[in-house]
This record gives C-alpha cells, sequence and structure tokens, in this order.
C-alpha cells in the first residue's frame, strides 16, 4: 500500500479498503460482515466532525479575524510574528483541527507575513508545521485520541498529557534551535512599527477535489505532478479574491463561532462528551445562522483523509484479527536488546510517515509495538509511546508528507525548486536524528 500510493497519486484508503477484502475474504476467510465490523465508526465521526467545524469557520472569517488580531498584538515586534503562526498553529489543533488543515489555514498567512517582513520562509514554514505538530497531541486532538484509544484497548498505561507535553516540548525545541538558525536573531533587533493596517488574504482550505486538501500527500500524489499542475491554474490555497466575492461573516457571527470552538473544547474536556458529536451539533447550529453562507461547508470535509484513516484502520483490524500485527510485534520483541528493538519501531515510525500520512502510521504502526510492550521486555510504555508518537509525527516536515507539500505548495515570492530542496533536506535529517533523540530522552533516560 505504502510502496503503490506512493509512487502513483492513489489514495491510500482506497488500496487499504480493497487490502482488507481481498486480504481479508482469501486469506483469512473472513465474513464480509466481519471485515466491516472493523471500519472505526467513532473515528470517521471525529473526522467528520471536527473537520466540518473548521470549515464553517475558514468561510465565516474567524481563523482569519484571529490571526489578524494576534498579529496585530505584536505591535511591531518582527520576530514574535514566527511564533504567533506557531502558537496558533498549535491551539488548533490542540483543539481537535486536523494537523493538515489547521497547517493549510496559516501556512499561506504565515508566509505572507514571511514576505512582507523580510522573514526566512524556510524558518516561517517549519515554524507553523512544528506548531501543529507541538499541539498534536493534546488529549482532544485527533493524534491523541487516536493513539490513547489504541493504547488503552491494548490494557497498556495510559498517560495523556505526558505524550501531548513530550510532542510540545521537542518540537518548541526545535524550533527554538531554527529559529536562531535561520535569523531570528536578526529578527529581534527588527520592528516594523505597529501592524494595524496588515491584510490578511482570503484562505481557501478544502475546496472539494483543487490543491493539497483534495489530493495531498496523505494520499502520497507525485510532487512533481501536483507543482505542474499548480504552474497551470490559480492557486486554489490562496487567491485574490474582488472584495464583493469575499466568503466571510460578521463579526457577531464570527464571536459565536469562537464561543462554538470554546464550548467543544469544554464540553469535550470537563463532560467528557463525544467530539464528534459535538463538532456537528455547533457547526449544525452555526450553519443554521447563516445556511447560505455555509451551504458548501459539508463538500469541504476533509473525505480524502478520512477515506485514508478509516481504510488504514479497517485493514489494521482485518491484521490483527489473522494474527499478523502480533507476529510481526513478537518478532521485534524477540530482538536481543529490548532497547534496539524500541528504537527500531521508532525508526520504522519515522521513515514510513515521512511518505505518508502520519494519523495512518499512528493507527497502523502502534498496534504493532502492543505485544513488544506486553512481553515484558522492561522498556516503560508510557516513554515508548511517547517517542513513537513524536517520531511518526515530526517528520511531517518532509515535502513528500501531507504538511510538508501543503507548506511548498503555499510559499509564495521564493524559489520554488531551492525552497523544496532545503525542506527535502531538512526532512531527512530530522527522520535520521529525531528517532534517536526522542529514544534517548524518553526511553534510556
Amino acid at each position: 500500500m505504502f510502496v503503490v500510493a506512493t509512487i502513483w497519486p492513489v489514495n491510500m484508503g482506497v488500496l487499504a479498503f480493497v487490502s482488507a477484502f481481498l486480504v481479508g475474504t482469501l486469506a483469512a476467510g473472513m465474513q464480509t460482515k466481519d471485515i466491516i465490523a472493523g471500519f472505526p465508526g467513532s473515528l470517521f465521526l471525529t473526522l467528520v466532525g471536527i473537520t466540518y467545524l473548521f470549515a464553517i469557520a475558514q468561510n465565516n472569517g474567524t481563523i482569519d479575524w484571529l490571526v489578524r488580531l494576534a498579529v496585530r498584538a505584536v505591535r511591531g515586534r518582527i520576530a514574535a510574528i514566527p511564533w504567533i503562526m506557531f502558537g496558533i498553529t498549535g491551539a488548533l489543533t490542540a483543539v481537535g483541527a486536523v494537523s493538515p488543515a489547521a497547517v493549510a489555514i496559516i501556512a499561506p498567512i504565515a508566509l505572507g507575513f514571511a514576505s512582507k517582513y523580510g522573514i526566512n520562509p524556510l524558518l516561517m514554514g517549519l515554524l507553523v508545521i512544528h506548531g501543529a505538530q507541538g499541539g498534536g497531541f493534546s488529549p482532544i486532538s485527533i493524534y491523541g485520541g487516536i493513539t490513547n484509544t489504541i493504547v488503552a484497548k491494548a490494557g497498556l498505561p495510559v498517560n495523556e498529557l505526558y505524550t501531548f507535553f513530550a510532542s510540545l516540548g521537542v518540537n518548541l525545541a526545535v524550533s527554538v534551535l531554527l529559529f536562531f538558525l535561520m535569523g531570528g536573531r536578526k529578527l529581534l533587533a527588527a520592528r516594523a512599527g505597529v501592524i494595524n493596517g496588515v491584510t490578511v488574504p482570503h484562505v481557501e482550505v478544502a475546496v472539494p477535489q483543487r490543491g493539497p486538501q483534495a489530493f495531498g500527500d496523505s494520499e502520497a500524489e507525485a510532487l512533481t505532478e501536483e507543482m505542474m499542475l499548480e504552474e497551470h491554474r490559480g492557486d486554489p490555497i490562496v487567491e485574490d479574491h474582488p472584495e464583493k466575492e469575499q466568503v466571510g461573516g460578521s463579526q457577531a457571527y464570527q464571536i459565536l463561532t469562537l464561543i462554538g470552538l470554546i464550548a467543544l473544547a469544554v464540553l469535550v474536556l470537563a463532560f467528557n462528551l463525544d467530539i464528534g458529536f459535538v463538532a456537528i451539533t455547533i457547526g449544525l447550529a452555526l450553519s443554521l445562522i447563516a445556511p447560505n453562507l455555509q451551504k458548501r461547508a459539508i463538500g469541504q470535509v476533509s473525505w480524502p483523509e478520512i477515506m485514508l484513516i478509516t481504510g488504514v484502520s479497517t485493514y489494521v483490524v482485518v491484521l490483527e484479527k489473522m494474527g499478523t500485527i502480533s507476529f510481526v510485534g513478537d518478532s521485534v520483541a524477540g530482538l536481543t536488546s529490548p532497547l534496539l528493538a524500541a528504537l527500531l519501531l521508532c525508526f520504522i515510525g519515522a521513515v514510513v510517515s515521512a511518505f505518508a500520512s502520519s494519523t495512518a502510521v499512528l493507527g497502523s504502526l502502534i498496534p504493532l509495538a502492543v505485544p513488544f510492550l506486553q512481553a515484558g521486555t522492561g522498556v516503560d510504555a508510557v516513554g515508548f509511546i511517547g517517542a513513537m508518537a513524536v517520531s511518526s509525527t515530526i517528520v511531517d516536515v518532509s515535502p513528500f508528507s501531507t504538511n510538508g507539500a501543503i507548506v511548498l505548495a503555499t510559499a509564495k515570492g521564493v524559489d520554488r525548486d531551492a525552497f523544496f530542496r532545503k525542506l527535502m533536506g531538512y526532512g531527512a535529517l530530522v527522520t535520521v536524528v529525531a528517532p534517536i533523540i526522542v529514544w534517548l530522552l524518553l526511553i534510556v533516560i
């Protein structure tokens, strides 16, 4: 699946559903109803609800409004702008936004500011991605929900905050290092005056069948093909819309949307309600307020991402029922050194995720480690889950992975080839170094 979806622009979820059907019926002798029973209905509802709600927030201009407020708040301190983008992206994923959606919302705006104020565009793009990954493992996030559910089902100890702060800490530390290596020291001395008249471009995130949200690298699309398409058509992410065509709502509507997002976090965290149902309920309420404005919101749901995630999850259930997961996990656990086995699993997560969706990798590789952790090898389960989570997501800076491809596609005013090479080099470095660092910090030490 990974190889085929990397070479050709075929949705990995489609491959996974077909694999589940063929392998399940031909190799495992399973009934179709048993295969369908592995479909993750709760996860499906969560993804639909969250992406639906954030499409609504995009359409009425709430996200753009929040970014304007945040940038004006820095009062001309140019060095603060990359950190504002880091924080906003992290906050979006922390409250439940899908990481590629959060990056697609913020990256075009961030890179626009980079061009306007002389900030290194690579620095700005990387801080947006690391911000998204830093907030990605909160207890109510997509990554956090998948990881914690899998760990809990396996009967392993769950420490949601440990995984969250491990990811946030590593990504924040890397971002600080990047900031000073990529011109941050000069930015500290620069000042642009109070930024009151800044114009934030309108952002289209999830228009069906256009741009990286439709064909993003989570489906492992051939990157060169996407770049060729972008050269011959209008930018699907950021376009110059005449004022009369701008999509948005009144400030009162935007405030209601912000209240809805806060209510989502409160209801899920404080009252333990299902995030999918709550998100759809809030989205419906906001849609009823402005039905004409939001009539296309359901078409902006990230269906290719959802197809990918649910397809891989269904196939993993088939592999679990066949005993394949236990076989692979026991093979790794059988290595002479448990610590070496843990490092190997972290590397597998990093390498595969660099070329595919991190969400799909988490859903497929964490189950591989369950038998290894249950075998009494002495490796701390909580530390290992944190290391696996960071290793499998921090590599999304790769231009072949979802978030890296979005940043590359939205970079304006730069040498695209040179930008691609730098992003690819940094992605390769992170893929090799990050698993070793988190292995040392979270498992060995």
